[in-house]
């Protein structure tokens, strides 16, 4: 038997055998939200990383992202979405005692900024990693500018058990724990996301509207209509977060980034990673002895290819991450079109998760053939539709032949699938929880309105409120829940230590560095000259 003589159906009735399908159990998830700290007015902190939290560059479970104000909470991988969601409550619980009168950003787009400078690059101490990421930093800075870079989302880590990959791989003859068969299907699933990934932001997007200090005074082509005093919206966005207002591809549109398998996106990433781009020499790398970027290339490093879907495999200690999955192939993916929800303390709720499961699920088991260049451009029509106009009625995506389909119509069709995932993983779970998650967000589908993306901009536009306001009035109400609310995964004990040893960590790496910083980043790009 081979994987090309399977149909979505056929595989799903060959797992979903009494002697296969519990090996579905143990799908692990692990979430990263990023998040603001602001002032009780509601604008930008100003503080530094709270000592408290540890150091940002070697605590487990909280660090920063681009900047010093930009919290990033981790969770380990688990397979329990119970205690996924504790874990991430608990980190939100300990941090918020942290932080003093400043709350956590409620949103994905960022509340009012005053200018760019105010938006201050993340801090990782003196020593080489250290002053390395932050220099990362202010090349995105000058590349980019900052705005765009304080935009938070929420990623989705995921990956199958090893009792699954066995039992799909005896099912095709290719014998158990192939690493080039589990790469090979993951890289499917990401091609397949690439397809289907627009009815993320269309459920779960909830980035309708901005602040305009947002823009900057800079003139943007969409066609923004205003509320309140200072609230930018378009009335059928579902995502703006994901447009080219925010984290997009239009900067990196050339790139072509193969997905065909991994040693081709290995091979394209690395092309990108050293290719001189005379935009970015015109920055200039180290001018009058202070570095403006680590380098002039189309990505200074990996993590700059802003894609929606990643690859990845856990680097061990100085090894570049494409390296690592060049080496010891796909350890995970991360999905990361998924805008913070509101609605929620901690950004992301239980049904979300259960969808997510089903959706990737599908992603992987759905025959995945190679993406052609009409594909890749009709998918990101689809998607760019969608983050600007979902929600329009009657508006129209182009199905896997090109042709024209209404979103509502092409949504029910892969929904109709999605409930064969469903029943697979309720059979393997004995309840029926993913096909109740299933019919909750089908009904989005039939009424728009039940989005995130409607429900916010229906309390905007009804109350007159800005952006701001609502952020800042969930900001406080989710504190004040959160510093009334008791650990349930960990303990005190946990974080303090947790803390106490991240700072330790951080002492010891600053006096462990015995070369210049000019030879530790020579050394990292592999640019270093010896001497005989």
């Amino acid at each position: 038997m081979t994987t090309t003589s399977l149909s979505l159906t056929e595989l799903l009735t060959a797992l979903g055998t009494p002697e296969r399908v519990t090996a579905l159990k143990g799908i692990r998830r692990g979430i990263e939200r990023e998040c603001l700290r602001i002032t009780p007015e509601g604008t930008l902190a100003q503080t530094d990383h709270p000592r408290g939290l540890g150091s940002a560059l070697t605590h487990a479970n909280i660090t920063t992202d681009y900047s010093e104000s930009l919290l990033e909470f981790i969770t380990p991988a688990t397979d329990s979405i119970e205690s996924l969601i504790e874990q991430l409550g608990d980190i939100h619980r300990h941090a918020i005692h942290h932080l003093g009168d400043e709350r956590i950003w409620p949103l994905s787009m960022p509340c009012f900024v005053g200018d760019e400078e105010s938006i201050r690059l993340a801090q990782y101490g003196s020593s080489n990693i250290g002053r390395m990421k932050t220099l990362y930093r202010q090349g995105l800075k000058n590349r980019y500018g900052s705005l765009m870079q304080v935009i938070a989302g929420v990623h989705f880590n995921f990956s199958m058990p090893d009792s699954f990959w066995c039992e799909w791989q005896d099912l095709v003859g290719e014998g158990c724990c192939s690493q080039r068969f589990i790469s090979d299907k993951y890289m499917g699933l990401i091609r397949n996301v690439y397809r289907f990934g627009w009815l993320v932001p269309y459920l779960f997007g909830a980035s309708p509207a901005i602040c305009d200090s947002f823009l900057k005074g800079r003139k943007s082509s969409l066609p923004f209509q205003k509320t309140g005093k200072g609230t930018l919206y378009l009335p059928y966005a579902t995502a703006l977060r994901l447009s080219d207002l925010g984290y997009t591809n239009s900067a990196q549109a050339g790139l072509k980034i193969s997905h065909d398998n991994l040693p081709a996106y290995v091979s394209s990433l690395r092309r990108a990673i050293n290719t001189h781009d005379p935009e970015f020499a015109k920055i200039g790398v180290k001018v009058n002895g202070e570095y403006r970027q680590l380098n002039d290339n189309v990505l200074q490093l990996e993590n700059e290819l802003y894609a929606p879907i990643r690859p990845k495999r856990t680097p061990r200690s100085g090894e570049k991450p494409s390296d690592a999955l060049e080496q010891r192939g796909i350890e995970y993916i991360e999905l990361r079109t998924v805008d913070v929800n509101p609605f929620t303390p901690f950004g992301i709720e239980v049904d979300q998760i259960r969808f997510f499961d089903l959706f990737l699920v599908w992603c992987l088991l759905r025959p995945s053939p190679l993406l052609t260049e009409e594909e890749i451009a009709r998918n990101r029509r689809n998607q760019n539709k969608v983050v600007l106009e979902g929600r329009r009625p009657g508006l129209e995506l182009e199905d896997e032949q090109g042709n024209a389909i209404g979103l509502k119509e092409f949504g029910l069709q892969l929904f109709d699938e999605l409930d064969q995932v469903a029943g697979l993983l309720d059979r393997c779970c004995g309840r029926n929880r993913y096909r109740e998650t299933l019919a909750m967000h089908r009904e989005k589908l039939l009424n728009p309105e039940l989005t995130y993306s409607a429900r916010l901009l229906k309390q905007l536009l009804e109350s007159g409120q800005d952006n701001g306001c609502f952020g800042d009035e969930l900001a406080s109400r989710y504190r004040e829940e959160m510093l009334a609310g008791e650990l349930q995964y960990w303990d005190e004990a946990y974080f303090a230590g947790e803390a106490r040893e991240s700072l330790a960590k951080q002492r010891e790496r600053e006096r462990g560095d015995s070369l210049s910083f000019d030879d530790f980043l020579a050394d990292y790009f592999g640019t270093r000259q010896t001497t005989a």
